[in-house]
C-alpha cells in the first residue's frame, strides 16, 4: 500500500500558496527527478573541483551522485508534491468538546535555507479533532515532510500548523518547534549552547490567554 499521496501534496501546498507560507520555489521544481540528480551531479562536481579536492581519489568520485540523490530523494524531497504523506483520518468517536490530541517530542532534521546547515530538534503537535481524527503516525510524516526542504524555523511551524488544520479541518492546532541550527553553532557566532523555539497557535489555543494553550504547554514540559 501506497504510502504517499500526491493529489493531497498538491492540494496542500496549494493551500499554503493561498495563505502566504510555503516554500518560494519556481517552475523548476517540478522538473523530473533524473534530470534534477543529473543537473546537481554536475554542479556538485564542479564545486568541489573549483575547491581543489581531487575527484579521481576513489573515495571522493562517487561523492558528486551521492550529494545530488541526497539533496533530490532524502534532505530536500519535502520539495517535490509527490512526496507527501498519505494522510488516513477516521471518523472522530473519542474526542469531545475541548478535549485534545498531543504528540510531543517529534524528532525533526531539516537545513537552514541561508547557508544549507542542519536544524536539529522536536517539533510537539496539538490539535482537538472535530469530525476526523488523523493517525498518529502521520503527525511524524507530516513534520518530516515539511523539514526536508530548505527552511526557516518560523515558517516551518507554520506550514506544518497549517497543513495539519486542512487535512482534519480543525482550525484548533498547535505546534511547537524546538531546534538547534548549526548555521550558529558551526559557523559565525558559533555559539553551541542557543536553541530556538517557535510556535504557531490556531483556533482555540491562539485566543488570549488560552487555558487550553497553558494545559497543552504544562504537558509539553
Amino acid at each position: 500500500m501506497s504510502k504517499i499521496n500526491p493529489e493531497l501534496g498538491r492540494e496542500v501546498n496549494k493551500y499554503l500558496d493561498e495563505k502566504g507560507i510555503n516554500t518560494p520555489v519556481t517552475e523548476l521544481v517540478k522538473v523530473d527527478r533524473e534530470v534534477k540528480m543529473e543537473k546537481i551531479k554536475e554542479l556538485t562536481k564542479e564545486m568541489l573541483e573549483v575547491l581543489g579536492l581531487d575527484l579521481t581519489d576513489d573515495s571522493l568520485e562517487e561523492t558528486p551522485m551521492r550529494v545530488a540523490k541526497m539533496y533530490v530523494d532524502e534532505i530536500f524531497s519535502g520539495l517535490r508534491y509527490d512526496t507527501f504523506p498519505k494522510c488516513t483520518t477516521v471518523e472522530n468517536k473519542f474526542c469531545n468538546g475541548d478535549e485534545f490530541v498531543l504528540e510531543k517530542d517529534i524528532t525533526m532534521y531539516s537545513d537552514c535555507e541561508h547557508h544549507l546547515r542542519p536544524i536539529i530538534g522536536k517539533a510537539h503537535i496539538a490539535y482537538i479533532p472535530g469530525e476526523k481524527v488523523l493517525g498518529l503516525s502521520k503527525l511524524n510524516r507530516i513534520t518530516q515532510y515539511f523539514a526536508q526542504r530548505p527552511q526557516v524555523q518560523e515558517r516551518l511551524t507554520q506550514q506544518i500548523a497549517e497543513a495539519i488544520a486542512y487535512i482534519t479541518e480543525s482550525r484548533d492546532v498547535m505546534v511547537i518547534v524546538e531546534a538547534a541550527h548549526t548555521c550558529v553553532s558551526q559557523r559565525g557566532i558559533k555559539d553551541t549552547n542557543s536553541s530556538t523555539s517557535t510556535a504557531c497557535c490556531l483556533g482555540v489555543f491562539g485566543e488570549h490567554d488560552s487555558v487550553l494553550r497553558r494545559e497543552v504547554l504544562a504537558s509539553i514540559n
